[in-house]
């Protein structure tokens, strides 16, 4: 089963195929995304790899993290699944949401 990388460091001149080629000397890599900027299409500095198993994924996390890429150090993890938390607000009373009246803090 595929493994998503985040990779961050990029150099803004990075694409995606230097990237796909990079990483290509850990295993078989099934997609390399640069992320760009939608207004510029400028490199925003990370991006996404795509490794073919967990076992190659995990050895391009231990061989390339913190190394020179581009003039840059790599920052190389496992990528955390959409919704998977972060610094997201619940949509409590206190995070401005329309929540439960009912469910509100009494002061």
């Amino acid at each position: 089963m595929a493994a998503k990388l985040y990779v961050g460091g990029l150099s803004f001149s990075t694409t995606s195929g230097s990237l796909q080629e990079y990483f290509s000397q850990c295993g078989t890599v099934e997609s390399a995304t640069v992320i760009t900027d939608r207004m510029s299409g400028q490199s925003r500095g990370f991006g996404f790899v795509e490794m073919s198993t967990e076992a190659e994924a995990q050895a391009a996390i231990k061989q390339l993290h913190d190394q020179p890429f581009e003039g840059r150090k790599l920052i190389v993890n496992m990528a955390k699944s959409p919704g998977s938390g972060g610094a997201r607000s619940s949509g409590g009373p206190r995070a401005g949401g329309f929540g439960d009246p009912r469910k509100a803090p009494r002061w």
